[in-house]
């Protein structure tokens, strides 16, 4: 490897450097037996790092769709699916676990909203033309139905109470006075119907307030409380469960005699959460194929993720475990950095297992890329919509894969950040966004495809606990 650039003082990885995992991960030979990604037919292009086989790698937005249909594709031996929506059981759950998930059946107005005529305002309920004389008792809102009103009448009415029968209108408090005698005058003009809202006004019972695949928002969940829901019925979140591979990590202290601190078991389950899992279980797998296939077989959540031992070192075992399972594998490897030696398989109709590298910026890389996409589709989450920005610097690219490249939003620009390489994560600390660089890079000021990360819009997938 070439020894890094420096850039205002901060070294920048070189595009074209390999870490030892991708390296590996390119003179891995593909199997030919019509179950692994197809080859590209064109040739290599020249490059150092580069032998012919590594074009057999998934272009970068190709595996995020094949990610996406992963969720909601079946196994050839199982009858075609009729529909796009999730094959996964809906599931009522209270309002107050809720947010974030979606609709999977209609949120039907269960009563009138309101369900009874309401004043919308402090002041006084009047019958008929003023001056009106004033009733020594008020009406509350939570109270029973008061008595009606007779012309002349008026009575004192606070917001959300119920109004009497034969009320013309609601005087607001600041609209009236009271004269000598104790009779309510109006100030300004009034209209029937002033200030009353009316029952069935913002729907009737039956009617459809919000539609099957609706993300619920903390509005959302207002609106069915006020509809009279407890529960709503939902698409369960997907099950995760994390396994981080690797006999060289220590869990506490400083990094000593060969070993290095884990990263990724602290970052990742909460990543998951962030994008809408529910994370079952954390597992630290040695560097031994029998416990790592014991493992997978052992799970039961929607989505298995590895880290680390995808290339094709002595000890990493993902790959020989996954044939061993009879896994299909869907993306084995992709055209981006970092995080070229990611995975995707199959490994039961109702489970998909992401391998992700063991460099921290890679498997973020590989989360963005893979697990993002199939978890959106499984908990049946839009995809969000597409932007670019402009960025203030031109980055330099890889000569035939994507790059993801963190970025801080500054008004309507994008800051590249440094320290971007493989294994480090003090730039996308920092990061609001990834920067999807096409290959060949581009030049300052040109408009850029972004990535939010899940957090920056302090989106209602959050949720870190």
């Amino acid at each position: 490897m070439t020894a890094p650039r420096l850039r205002d003082g901060a070294p920048v990885e070189d595009s074209d450097d390999l870490d030892v995992e991708e390296a590996l991960a390119l003179v891995r030979e593909a199997k030919d037996d019509g179950t692994g990604p197809a080859r590209d037919p064109r040739p290599a292009e020249p490059h150092r790092h580069a032998p012919a086989e590594r074009h057999r790698a998934t272009p970068w937005p190709q595996a995020r769709e094949i990610a996406a249909r992963a969720a909601r594709a079946t196994r050839a031996t199982r009858p075609a699916a009729t529909s796009s929506a999730p094959r996964r059981t809906p599931v009522p759950v209270p309002l107050g676990d809720a947010l974030g998930l979606v609709l999977a059946a209609p949120l039907d107005a269960l009563s009138d909203l309101p369900s009874f005529d309401t004043s919308a305002m402090d002041g006084w309920a009047v019958a008929g033309p003023g001056p009106w004389t004033v009733r020594e008792e008020g009406v509350l809102a939570g109270h029973a139905q008061p008595a009606p009103l007779t012309d002349g009448e008026a009575v004192r009415i606070a917001t959300g109470a119920r109004v009497p029968a034969d009320t013309t209108a609601v005087l607001r408090t600041e609209h009236g006075r009271t004269d000598t005698q104790g009779r309510l005058h109006a100030t300004r003009e009034m209209v029937h119907g002033q200030d009353i809202r009316p029952r069935g006004q913002e729907c009737r019972s039956g009617d459809q307030l919000l539609p099957v695949g609706t993300q619920i928002t903390p509005a959302v969940l207002g609106l069915a409380a006020a509809a009279g829901y407890d529960t709503v019925t939902v698409v369960p979140r997907p099950r995760a469960e994390v396994l981080v591979l690797g006999d060289e990590l220590l869990t506490e202290g400083l990094p000593r005699e060969g070993l290095i601190r884990d990263a990724l078991g602290p970052m990742l389950p909460p990543w998951l959460r962030a994008l809408g899992a529910e994370v079952v279980a954390v597992r630290r797998i040695r560097d031994d194929a029998k416990a790592l296939h014991k493992a997978i077989t052992a799970s039961t959540a929607d989505l298995v993720v590895t880290t680390g031992g995808t290339a094709a070192g002595p000890h990493d075992h993902v790959h020989p475990t996954l044939e061993r399972l009879g896994a299909e594998l869907l993306v084995d490897g992709v055209k981006v950095r970092p995080g070229h030696p990611m995975l995707l398989a199959r490994t039961r109709d109702d489970q998909h297992l992401v391998g992700l590298p063991g460099n921290p910026l890679a498997a973020v890389s590989g989360l963005i890329t893979l697990a993002e996409p199939l978890l959106r589709t499984l908990a049946a989450r839009p995809a969000p919509e597409p932007y670019t920005l402009p960025l203030t610097e031109p980055v330099h690219g890889h000569p035939y894969d994507t790059r993801l490249v963190p970025v801080v939003l500054r008004g309507d620009r994008a800051v590249p950040l440094h320290y971007n390489g493989p294994a480090m994560l003090r730039g996308i600390a920092a990061a609001d966004a990834l920067a999807v660089v096409p290959p060949g890079g581009v030049r300052q000021g040109a408009e850029t495809e972004l990535l939010d990360l899940p957090w920056t819009t302090a989106g209602i997938g959050v949720c870190f606990t």
